[in-house]
């Protein structure tokens, strides 16, 4: 199954922006992943979706065998760059390049609501060893503060479409158990990017329905961004700033 549209233009032609952009993942939610997922020597943990490699290079130390799948050649590029003792291999997690029973963990970072949920599932639970686990995770947008409440809206008008603002239905749905797993277990993280002022504009250049408008279009979004910015009394004049997300986190495991 090809990789979505959207998400293969998009990160595609923003790779940088991403791996400059984007937040990483706090200690606690790293550490509950490592034990959930019984990360070790000797564990064989593929990192799905990885991107440029922002919660790869963070698991990678747990000693873990890791293998980073991640469709997007420009994506793969700027990962091997950035954790460069990681295996990165080309796959979607509908058509996974990994023989059945030979993966005693996977991770979903920011991802898991670009797939084909059932296939996916599908495909998870024919190369997850019984006794094996999955998590999945996100950085979910905080919106409790005004100033990153307005940043938020401006992308609101751009992504009323966008796949994330379905992520849930996989849950809704139950095709974890569907397709042979356990029940899901889940814990919430506050988490805190922080960022240079001037790095901001790259946050929102690299979500995907930012990439992929026209050059005037994303001028656009990064003039609104900058608007907000200039005029609040919280960011206006700060060279470094403080977003605020709720990092969602689940396992389960393959029965």
């Amino acid at each position: 199954m090809p990789v979505h549209e959207v998400a293969a233009a998009g990160f595609g032609g923003g790779a940088d922006a991403y791996e400059r952009g984007r937040p990483s993942y706090p200690p606690e939610a790293v550490a509950w992943l490592v034990d959930a997922l019984r990360l070790r020597a000797g564990v064989r943990l593929v990192d799905l979706a990885a991107g440029t490699g922002k919660l790869t290079r963070l698991l990678a130390p747990s000693g873990a065998g890791v293998v980073a799948v991640e469709p997007v050649e420009a994506m793969r590029r700027v990962l091997c760059e950035t954790v460069p003792g990681v295996a990165a291999v080309a796959g979607t997690a509908e058509a996974l390049p990994l023989a059945a029973g030979s993966v005693d963990a996977v991770t979903v970072a920011q991802a898991f609501h670009w797939f084909d949920a059932d296939a996916a599932f599908g495909e998870l639970a024919r190369v997850v060893r019984p006794g094996g686990r999955v998590a999945l995770v996100w950085n979910a947008r905080d919106r409790q503060v005004d100033w990153v409440n307005e940043l938020w809206s401006i992308l609101d008008r751009v992504e009323k479409r966008a796949p994330w603002r379905d992520h849930e239905r996989w849950r809704e749905e139950d095709l974890g158990a569907r397709h042979g797993f356990g029940p899901l277990h889940a814990r919430v993280f506050a988490n805190e990017q922080r960022i240079a002022r001037d790095a901001v504009a790259a946050r929102f250049t690299s979500v995907s329905h930012v990439a992929v408008l026209p050059e005037a279009g994303q001028r656009a979004v990064v003039a609104e961004v900058d608007a907000v910015l200039d005029r609040h009394p919280a960011t206006a004049g700060r060279d470094e700033l403080r977003i605020p997300y709720l990092v969602d986190a689940y396992w389960c495991e393959r029965r």
